[in-house]
């Protein structure tokens, strides 16, 4: 949180993010930037996540 308010400032989410992002792109051998653009549309539910990305994967 930020000095003075009850926000989060958001750097804790950010860091999940990017090491769920790096997990999915070691995963599935995706880049990071695929699986941080998959976190962004689909949320953050591994099953969902890697289903879609081997999905992804399949069409390239």
């Amino acid at each position: 949180m930020k000095d003075g308010d009850d926000k989060p400032d958001g750097s804790h989410t950010d860091k999940n993010i990017h090491l769920l992002a790096a997990r999915l792109a070691k995963e599935v051998s995706l880049s990071e930037e695929e699986a941080r653009g998959l976190i962004k549309s689909i949320g953050t539910d591994w099953n969902s996540l890697v289903r879609e990305a081997k999905f992804l994967k399949r069409r390239h």
